[in-house]
């Protein structure tokens, strides 16, 4: 039986209001495991069903209220839906079967490869064996570093993947995206864990094991514009004393 670490939650996520469910997109609401805030600097065990059930039911009557005030029906503009599909059906960069060119296949859905490109299953071993040896259990800069490094170079290997096959049933075509999405998270874990220079909760560093007074009073925040990734601080409301009693170690 093979025995090894896994990511089983995060701390981090979607950064959401606490009564709304509401996050910093207009329009875009979260619950559950995906939005921020909830645990910390690390996870209390048993607690994800009611974390569903109270968020869930918040962010529900949040996302119903700002439906309700909408005065127009969303409008969904033409070009941009044309521009998402031609993006969609980009990995296949194909022939069709009858030997006619196109995007995504004839209506059969049967296409065959041009030529040499990126396969989404290596790109995701990569992907995990980067995340699993440089940005696991302990973390060092160096190691942070080089992380980083390889996450650029498997983000540009992404935009060259290519996938086979028809359109139904594809897991490959699933994956492709499922892999863009899991390297805009990873290159946000290296570098808020590069960032902070201290030993928290499940956050290890081994070239800062003990923890940094200044980092419990703020919170690493990261922000994507176009290809380009800015992380900051911003800073946690103040804890109200009969809670700060609860966690502190003087009182246990």
């Amino acid at each position: 039986m093979e025995v090894g670490p896994t990511t089983h939650y995060m701390m981090g996520g979607i950064r959401v209001d606490a009564e709304t469910g509401a996050t910093t997109r207009s329009g875009l609401f979260a619950a559950g495991e995906v939005a921020a805030g909830m645990h910390g600097a690390n996870r209390l065990g048993g607690n994800s069903l009611s974390d569903l059930l109270v968020f869930g039911q918040r962010t529900g009557a949040g996302a119903a209220a700002f439906a309700a005030g909408q005065p127009d029906l969303p409008y969904v503009d033409p070009t941009a839906v044309r521009a998402a599909v031609a993006e969609l059906v980009k990995p296949f960069r194909s022939t069709s079967a009858a030997g006619e060119g196109s995007a995504g296949g004839e209506a059969d859905g049967n296409v065959r490869s041009e030529g040499p490109g990126e396969d989404p299953y290596r790109l995701h071993e990569e992907l995990q064996a980067t995340m699993g040896s440089l940005v696991g259990i302990f973390r060092t800069e160096a190691d942070l570093d080089e992380a980083i490094r390889r996450l650029g170079d498997l983000q540009a290997r992404w935009n060259d993947v290519k996938i086979s096959g028809g359109r139904a049933y594809n897991p490959s075509w699933g994956l492709v995206y499922e892999i863009r999405n899991m390297l805009i998270v990873s290159e946000a874990v290296a570098r808020s864990a590069k960032e902070r220079r201290e030993s928290r909760g499940a956050h290890s560093r081994i070239d800062f094991p003990d923890p940094d007074p200044a980092w419990a009073k703020q919170n690493i925040a990261a922000r994507r514009t176009g290809e380009t990734m800015e992380i900051m601080s911003t800073p946690l409301p103040a804890l109200r004393d009969d809670l700060r009693q609860l966690i502190s170690t003087d009182s246990h």
